[in-house]
């Protein structure tokens, strides 16, 4: 596997216990034989192609296969990453079926520096809109926030219907030292069934969120 990545990290990634898997995902800018660039990756376990599409004229690159467990990279020229601020990914699925999506992990988090302080110390007065799922729109790009607090967690991934309840889709990004976790997943629509699927030391749970505006009769 020839990647500007390092292995360690897509082996974190790949077993579930990247406390920031943004440091793989996503667009990361990147030196190409001694030229700038912008190398964007994502991890879709269930794909058979994928590509980047970006631009206003509809253009895409194809993303190479980096992992056989489903890790794709793009390596673009500098020069175009501002038309790859908001790329989507084009993905073909095993059964041969293409859905194209903004990507997650091309988005910045929402809870700021201070939302964090108040929350650790417990005074955040107005913490049911901040944590849980909250509808938000980044750039003209409406979805859900996904916040909640697990601090001894090796990795905490969201799982839903809309990702087939598969923790290898969607794992969050832990706020350290805080022990918030968080992920903005673009596209999704009020009224999704969801849980949190966490990691702790080798054994996983699915857990309902406490902060949660709905939810099913047991």
């Amino acid at each position: 596997m020839r990647t500007s990545v390092k292995l360690e990290s897509v082996g974190a990634l790949i077993e579930g216990r990247h406390e920031n898997p943004f440091e793989v995902l996503g667009p990361h800018e990147v030196e190409i034989d001694g030229r700038r660039a912008l190398a964007v990756r994502a991890y879709l376990p269930n794909s058979n192609q994928v590509w980047l599409a970006h631009g206003s004229h509809a253009s895409r690159t194809p993303m190479r296969r980096i992992h056989p467990s489903g890790l794709y990279e793009a390596i673009c020229p500098w020069p175009g990453h501002e038309g790859l601020s908001r790329y989507k990914l084009q993905i073909e699925d095993n059964a041969g079926q293409q859905a194209t999506m903004h990507d997650p992990y091309a988005f910045p988090p929402l809870l700021t520096d201070f939302d964090l302080h108040l929350l650790c110390e417990g005074r955040h007065w107005r913490a049911y809109e901040r944590m849980g799922a909250q509808i938000r729109e980044i750039d003209g790009v409406k979805g859900v926030n996904f916040a909640v607090w697990a601090p001894n967690a090796r990795g905490v991934s969201i799982v839903g219907d809309f990702n087939n309840w598969d923790t290898r889709t969607h794992p969050m990004r832990k706020h350290i030292p805080s022990g918030i976790w968080e992920l903005f997943i673009p596209g999704m629509e009020p009224g999704e069934r969801y849980k949190y699927r966490v990691n702790q030391h080798g054994h996983t749970v699915d857990k309902t969120d406490p902060y949660g505006f709905y939810a099913e009769v047991p």
